[in-house]
């Protein structure tokens, strides 16, 4: 079965240890992620931030005032995908760090997770949509030959 054809844009801003994150995030792996978590063809930018920014973003749509792993923001769902994704690079270390995971595992999950929440999956609606998620995430995972991630 092939995959939905993904129109991926992968950006860096000044983050601390760039080279490390460039390393864990070569295009073809993070393009294989998100396809492989794609019901659609898509249109996607994933971003690369440091702590302040991601800090920024977060207040400013969430109205959370810390950085946080992944933020996905969705601006169509079908027949196209069409989302950005925006990953804090030191808090996705600290905790593929924390949870005894290799960055690129780490980001691995993180990519899958923010493209099935530009589909419309959320784990905060209830305890089974939470368990869907979930469940899809470590099959995908398990799809691309990495560890699952709970």
């Amino acid at each position: 079965m092939a995959l939905p054809t993904l129109d991926l844009t992968l950006q860096f801003g000044d983050v601390t240890d760039a080279a490390m994150h460039r390393a864990a995030l070569p295009r073809a792996f993070v393009s294989r992620c998100i396809r492989s978590a794609l019901a659609y063809d898509a249109e996607m930018t994933v971003r690369i931030v440091d702590a302040t920014e991601g800090k920024a973003l977060n207040s400013g749509y969430r109205k959370k005032n810390y950085a946080t792993n992944v933020l996905t923001f969705d601006y169509a769902q079908a027949p196209m995908v069409m989302a950005d994704l925006v990953m804090c690079a030191p808090v996705v270390a600290a905790e593929a760090k924390e949870q005894g995971k290799s960055l690129q595992a780490h980001y691995a999950h993180l990519l899958i997770h923010g493209a099935l929440h530009a589909q419309g999956y959320d784990h905060e609606t209830s305890d089974k949509d939470a368990i869907e998620m979930e469940t899809l995430e470590m099959f995908i995972m398990a799809s691309l030959g990495l560890p699952c991630p709970y």
